[in-house]
């Protein structure tokens, strides 16, 4: 563990970086493929749950009942395996069917309370129709369009529009990963999973703007000076929020990696996978997007602006200059220049990122003040 804090003071301070906006054409490529592969999941189909479709709920409470015996009950009766039975937080046993079963509640409830031997007074059985999941679906897509809006007009204002941008592809990105992945899972689309999406698309938006202030600090008075590029000024305050951004995605993925693995697969409460689902994989993605594709990004924006392009051009002459003068000294046998003067020279430019500060040195009385 100390050596990945010093790692992080390391990246910090600028001894240490990873290259992540040079290398934007690889992160980019990876998240195509990564959204093309959850395109074909979203393209197959997602399993929509009876609160969007519509259907029947059945409810049944019997001690030592397990998933598999009501399942194979349900099967029975149904002649199918459209059933959907999942294990509650309640010790009951909870039977979705689709509204395309046109079968009676009151024949399925004496049906089921025959091969289970359960009292039919034991079931519980609730009907939801259609109409109120096309309601909830149309208002949880409103809410969606709303909170992007607002996303791009605080990005906007609070910072500028290429941010907003930036932020709304990344937004976009873990949307498509999440919903492409249950896809392929097969999981259940729940009210529950769409507290999910809304839940990680606040926490990505988190983790970018954390980012983004930081770029913005290093990239203050970026044009007054000509040894580091917009994108070099923005790498590097992305590598010193890297560590920061990986220790807080590792702290919200443990109790959400419980619920899913734990809760939902060990212990088999199946009501936990459609929110414990949608949670995991999008954190995930949300870490990766402000990392490897928000800020990349931004960056290749800011570069095409004139005042940019300008900078990049004072940068490569610098450097130029800077390496055919290290050639020149050392064909003539001179030492190297002393990189204080660097330093003096960034000092007076404007310094770009985090600089250390020298300890003032307050005058005693013993030392004269110059004055006559």
């Amino acid at each position: 563990m100390s050596r990945f804090s010093n790692l992080g003071h390391r990246l910090y301070q600028g001894e240490v970086s990873f290259d992540f906006v040079g290398r934007r054409k690889l992160w980019y490529s990876i998240s195509a493929i990564i959204v093309l592969v959850a395109g074909i999941g979203l393209a197959m189909g997602l399993k929509l749950g009876i609160e969007f479709e519509g259907g029947s709920v059945y409810t049944v409470t019997k001690p030592g009942l397990t998933v598999s015996q009501a399942q194979s009950a349900a099967d029975s009766i149904l002649h199918d395996t459209k059933a959907l039975v999942q294990s509650t937080d309640k010790g009951s046993v909870k039977i979705q069917i689709s509204a395309e079963e046109q079968i009676p509640a009151e024949t399925f409830i004496s049906e089921l309370s025959k091969d289970l031997a359960v009292p039919a007074n034991e079931i519980n059985a609730q009907v939801i129709g259609p109409s109120w999941g096309e309601e909830i679906s149309k208002k949880a897509l409103l809410g969606l369009v709303i909170f992007m809006v607002l996303v791009t007009v605080y990005l906007a204002i609070a910072f500028e529009w290429r941010m907003a941008i930036a932020a709304l592809v990344a937004l976009i990105h873990d949307l498509l990963i999440t919903i492409g992945v249950y896809a392929l899972v097969g999981f259940e689309v729940t009210p529950g999973t769409v507290i999910g999406f809304l839940t990680i698309l606040g926490y990505s938006l988190y983790d970018t703007v954390v980012v983004f202030d930081t770029v913005k600090e290093n990239a203050k008075g970026i044009t007054r000076q000509n040894k580091v590029t917009f994108s070099e000024a923005a790498n590097a305050g992305l590598n010193q929020t890297l560590v920061r951004s990986i220790n807080t995605t590792v702290v919200a993925l443990l109790p959400v990696a419980a619920l899913l693995f734990i809760g939902g697969g060990i212990l088999g409460a199946g009501t936990l996978n459609d929110i414990s689902l949608a949670l995991f994989i999008g954190l995930a993605a949300g870490a990766y997007s402000s990392i490897c594709v928000a800020t990349p990004l931004y960056a290749q924006l800011k570069e095409a602006t004139p005042e940019m392009r300008a900078l990049a051009k004072k940068v490569a002459a610098r450097r130029a200059a800077d390496a055919k003068a290290a050639e020149e000294r050392a064909a003539a046998g001179l030492p190297e220049e002393d990189p204080q003067a660097d330093a003096d020279d960034d000092e007076s430019a404007g310094m770009v990122g985090q600089r250390n500060q020298p300890v003032s040195k307050s005058r005693t009385r013993g030392r004269p003040s110059g004055k006559h």
